[in-house]
């Protein structure tokens, strides 16, 4: 079946990565002996030739500490791409377990649920088993929050035409869509991060704008060197060349204070500006089709000059200003070429050229991996289908639709349709039979049809549309809000949205519980009546069968669904099938006397 090739693509991935894996750890064991014999034989030929000319020792150790650190950088690249694919074999692994419908360990989302939203809470976008959590593989704290945006606020028709095309060319691009992932959790970037760099390019340039710090920068190196040039030659005694490079230090540290506070907002950043620059350069050497995906790829290029290149710049300098770790390095440097101005005119320097990009290169690596999480839900569901868009007002018509968080084996699927303004599906049906369900499965593939994702459905038409819903209320004790005004609370923005004539689908669940039955089968009644007199569309599901009968008073605008149940020996058996027309069983009096009620 189609919904077995994902499973056999990530097992077989997993296989070769495991192979990849104990092939780099046997490699990892020899660059290790060679690294100890390097060293050992650098160290053995200097005490065999010291007594002969001092150009022999000299000469074995610069060869063989050549060789020594040939084979450290060999084993640090090594020890990067075990590191590489570990996170490859975790992500496929996270894959298996997410077919299986194992999600719970992604990220949940509870960081975007906004106080108050049109649907968010009713249809479980964000928190345990959410629709955030089971659909997003974004790595960076921004994609994270793009992503949530995206299921929180319904694209336009042309945006969502273009995400539609790039996720489908993302969707076969499984080795290339890992590695991204990849190279993204290595060391997740963070919005802090980027709003230090903002807060860094935004402030004002302390060096290199300012003729005293180019003077010294030029002068202090040229006034060292020509001192050491003077001690070589005789010309002044070594006395007064380690008097005078102690003054010159001096002078290097007290520049250095100077530095600091630049230095300090940018010090943190390297390892993840490692992971832009990874992340952008995989972006950078991939070939796409589509004219989102090229658009955005071609955001990282500027005159003619690669962003990873210009980020991987940014980490150098960021590099050697690390020197100041190693007092080995960084005194002599100091001494001689006052290294942290030098470090920081550069960064400055740097900014100046790049200041206007660095946001967007954030920003478009959010959208990347967010339509690539995308591709990632359409690959694990090749059943699934792409909706079609149309320009027609309030269409929507899905075949063999289904709720994309319960497992397929078992799910029960329904086709339903609806076309035209001034249309309200009145759902009736028991307790347990599927009403809710049946409301969220459409809300929640409306939600993604209009973040540009495939649904769970075979076809799926739909104009563009937001959803708006009532149908998980709760008290607030800390607005001293009873259940009853929350739920009004909720219709007053339903019905002013209504008003406003937007384009708004509805799914109300069980209108006015908190009131009494008389009182709320008769709010209820005159809302729907309210909802056709302004045009609206949407579902209502309910248990009150007397609403059922508005069917005769409004044939064109109120068509009566249902989701029955078949009683046997006292046994309920839910078949969970969407039925024309109104329902006739209920199961609530077995219910209670299932509990112990004697009716």
């Amino acid at each position: 079946m189609a919904t077995d090739i994902p499973a056999e693509i990530y097992t077989a991935r997993l296989a070769e990565l495991k192979t990849r894996l104990k092939r780099l750890n046997n490699t990892k064991r020899n660059l290790a002996w060679c690294r100890l014999f390097s060293f050992l034989a650098t160290i053995a030929a200097v005490w065999i030739l010291f007594p002969y000319a001092w150009y022999l020792p000299a000469g074995a150790f610069l060869v063989l500490i050549v060789v020594f650190l040939f084979f450290v950088s060999k084993d640090l690249s090594n020890s990067q791409e075990i590191e590489n694919t570990l996170l490859l074999i975790t992500i496929n692994q996270d894959e298996l377990s997410a077919l299986g419908h194992r999600f719970m360990d992604f990220p949940d989302g509870t960081l975007w649920q906004p106080a108050t939203h049109a649907y968010a809470v009713d249809l479980d976008i964000f928190g345990r088993a959410s629709l955030y959590q089971y659909t997003n593989r974004t790595s960076s704290e921004q994609g994270n929050k793009l992503f949530a945006r995206w299921l929180l606020h319904p694209a336009t028709a042309t945006e969502i035409e273009l995400r539609q095309e790039s996720v489908k060319e993302l969707t076969g691009l499984v080795e290339w869509r890992q590695q991204l992932q990849a190279y993204g959790t290595s060391k997740r970037l963070t919005i802090r991060t980027e709003e230090n760099v903002v807060t860094w390019l935004s402030g004002e340039n302390r060096f290199s704008n300012k003729l005293s710090w180019k003077l010294l920068r030029i002068l202090f190196p040229l006034f060292s060197f020509t001192i050491l040039g003077l001690f070589v030659t005789g010309f002044i005694s070594q006395q007064r060349f380690w008097m005078i490079m102690l003054l010159l230090l001096f002078v290097s540290f007290a520049v250095s204070k100077f530095v600091m506070p630049a230095y300090a907002k940018l010090n943190k950043i390297t390892a993840e500006l490692e992971t832009l620059s990874a992340s952008i350069n995989w972006i950078e050497t991939n070939s796409f089709k589509s004219p989102r995906l090229e658009h955005l790829k071609n955001s990282y290029e500027t005159e003619g000059i690669t962003a990873s290149v210009i980020i991987k710049n940014l980490k150098k300098i960021l590099d050697r200003l690390d020197y100041r770790l190693n007092p080995v390095v960084f005194i002599p440097l100091s001494a001689f070429l006052c290294w942290d101005l030098q470090q920081i005119y550069l960064l400055e320097k740097w900014k100046v050229k790049n200041q206007r990009h660095i946001t967007e290169w954030f920003s478009s690596l959010a959208e990347i991996e967010s339509l690539s999480s995308l591709g990632n839900l359409s690959f694990n569901h090749p059943d699934w289908c792409f909706p079609v868009l149309v320009k027609e007002p309030a269409v929507l018509k899905a075949e063999v639709m289904g709720h994309p968080l319960i497992p397929k084996e078992k799910r029960i699927d329904n086709s339903f349709s609806t076309e035209g303004v001034n249309q309200i599906s009145l759902i009736t049906g028991s307790n347990m039979a599927g009403k809710s369900t049946f409301l969220r499965s459409t809300g929640v593939n409306v939600v993604l049809a209009m973040m540009g994702s495939p649904v769970c459905a075979k076809r799926f038409i739909l104009s563009p549309v937001k959803i708006m819903s009532s149908m998980r209320i709760s008290d607030n004790l800390e607005e001293n809000t009873s259940t009853f005004y929350a739920e009004l609370k909720k219709l007053k923005e339903v019905i002013e949205a209504v008003y406003r004539n937007e384009k708004v689908f509805l799914l109300l669940d069980e209108i006015l519980r908190g009131t009494n039955s008389a009182d709320r089968h008769t709010g209820s009644a005159a809302l729907i009546k309210q909802l056709i007199q302004h045009e609206a569309v949407g579902m209502v599901a309910t248990h009150d069968l007397e609403l059922a009968k508005l069917e005769a008073l409004y044939p064109g605008n109120i068509h009566n669904y249902h989701f029955d149940v078949q009683v046997a020996n006292d046994e309920l058996f839910f078949d969970y099938k969407l039925k024309r027309g109104i329902c006739r069983s209920m199961n609530a009096s077995i219910l209670m006397k299932k509990i112990g009620i004697e009716l």
